[in-house]
């Protein structure tokens, strides 16, 4: 089936109901990101499987890479994709993840998209040189997302329920795995400030907030619904935003209330829609929300639910005390003592 890329404006002097770009697709679009410092680049997955490249520049609507078959094109839709650090040889670069069982690094050389895969996820780990079955026990991959100051380091979420811990040096085996939830992991996310934290979302209704060195979760969070997506806030380490599918967003600040969200809104146009993405912006009390009926819609923030944006304390290091804070009271003993 085809898709459409649409970019809506959101500066002054724009119209935000129409989109200020359009680009016809062949098949599905599954994923998009932004270069974060060429932000006329984007990055594309597809439904069929492909990924592509698309310069905002340019006047065509055609992208300019693209994956095929010949080259590496992912068998199964691609449900993230990502933009990394320029690689050794200055060449732009983007990894992406496919319910194939490949996370695979797409180099922008001249022309031409060039792939590495950089792990497969497998049921179990194989161990070290086991080449027996190396295909036939791949795991579906869901979601991904890279540590913010380690840069081999990334975790990985599939549709089994489990987490992996993963290095880019290492292509065989994982660092680690969390029997994280009992259906698929729609995201997983590290924390913008402390660099052990992150959180995972599932099809099983809830919300876990994560130690990277411990095998269980520090906190959880039964939504009542399926959980599409969970981001944390750029202004703040113990905030964070979850959307399920009963069309609902939920806003928590894990300082004020370890239990419940600080706000419960119903955000869906229409009955039954699935509310299944969400981005905080990176410079304004903004929310974006996305659902499965492909609205687009935008909210502001209430002054209760961006304090720290306004508080003259605020420091990347008191943000990563409070969380250290949260984190001492909620670890069991035998874990401290390990």
């Amino acid at each position: 089936s085809s898709g459409i890329n649409a970019e809506w404006p959101l500066r002054p002097g724009k119209n935000p109901s129409f989109p200020e770009y359009i680009y016809p697709t062949e098949s599905g679009v599954m994923t998009l990101d932004f270069h974060p410092e060429h932000p006329y680049l984007m990055a594309v997955g597809f439904y069929d499987g492909a990924v592509a490249v698309y310069n905002l520049r340019e006047k065509t609507t055609s992208p300019t890479y693209k994956s095929s078959a010949k080259n590496g094109k992912h068998t199964d839709p691609v449900w993230q994709v990502y933009w990394q650090e320029n690689d050794l040889d200055n060449q732009l670069n983007f990894f992406s993840i496919s319910s194939d069982g490949r996370v695979s690094c797409w180099s922008l050389i001249k022309n031409e998209l060039q792939h590495t895969d950089i792990i497969l996820i497998r049921m179990n780990s194989p161990a070290e040189g086991d080449s027996t079955n190396m295909n036939l026990d791949l795991a579906c991959g869901t979601c991904f997302d890279f540590h913010k100051t380690i840069d081999y380091l990334f975790i990985v979420g599939t549709e089994e329920g489990k987490i992996h811990k993963c290095s880019k040096h290492y292509s065989s085996k994982f660092l680690d795995s969390y029997d994280a939830h009992h259906m698929a992991v729609y995201a997983v996310r590290w924390n913008k400030f402390h660099p052990r934290v992150f959180a995972s979302c599932s099809a099983d209704w809830t919300v876990k907030i994560w130690d990277h060195n411990y095998s269980e979760p520090m906190f959880t969070f039964d939504l009542g619904n399926a959980v599409g997506d969970v981001v944390w806030s750029p202004y703040s380490a113990t905030v964070f935003a979850a959307v399920t599918d009963d069309g609902r967003v939920h806003i928590f600040d894990l300082s004020q209330n370890k239990y419940d969200p600080l706000c419960q809104q119903s955000v869906a146009q229409k009955k039954r829609t699935k509310v299944n993405h969400v981005a905080f912006n990176k410079h304004h009390p903004i929310l974006a929300i996305g659902d499965d009926r492909g609205n687009a819609l935008t909210l502001k923030l209430s002054p209760n639910l961006r304090k720290c944006l306004k508080e003259k304390t605020y420091s990347r290091e008191n943000e990563i005390a409070k969380m250290e804070k949260l984190l001492d009271l909620v670890r069991e003993p035998e874990y401290e003592n390990k």
